[in-house]
């Protein structure tokens, strides 16, 4: 077996994947990803294509189709992961984007406008000069201000990716 290699049969290449995989899923995982699911991302975004069917997936991480089934169904509600048909096939094809970190945050305007409007309810219920008010006058203030910075850094990040040559 080859200096760095894996399980018997697998090369080199495949097992530094493998070690990216876990390492960079386990990242996603403290930043409060499930396991499954970020290992399903970090899975996605290390191929090549950037896109693999449920089968190459389980084969690749060596977990069972239930488990990618339910990783690609909670990568798809937030947005991290798009369903495509396989061309000539039945079978679905997992696709990360070149731009999806920015697609994932940007779909996340509508969740922030949720947050404020409970928020706002919130203080509103408990009264902005109790402890919980303050608290949720606070959170609130919070989300309000991240929600109006979030239109400007994107429109940042698009120009700074034109410089970078990525469109």
């Amino acid at each position: 077996m080859s200096e760095g290699a894996g399980p018997v049969g697998e090369s080199a290449e495949e097992a530094a994947a493998a070690r990216f995989v876990e390492r960079f899923a386990g990242q996603l995982v403290a930043a409060g990803l499930p396991r499954m699911p970020a290992r399903v991302f970090a899975a996605l975004i290390s191929s090549d294509a950037g896109a693999l069917t449920a089968a190459q997936l389980g084969e690749r991480l060596r977990v069972s189709p239930a488990a990618v089934s339910g990783a690609v169904r909670y990568l798809t509600q937030v947005h991290m992961v798009t369903r495509e048909r396989e061309p000539g096939t039945r079978r679905d094809l997992f696709r990360v984007h070149a731009n999806q970190w920015y697609e994932a945050l940007a779909s996340r305007d509508s969740v922030l406008k949720g947050w404020i409007d409970a928020l706002a309810d919130g203080v509103d219920s408990f009264g902005a000069d109790t402890g919980t008010g303050r608290r949720l006058t606070e959170t609130l203030a919070f989300f309000e201000f991240v929600q109006s910075e979030l239109g400007g850094l994107m429109d940042r990040w698009r120009d700074h990716r034109k410089t970078l040559g990525l469109d």
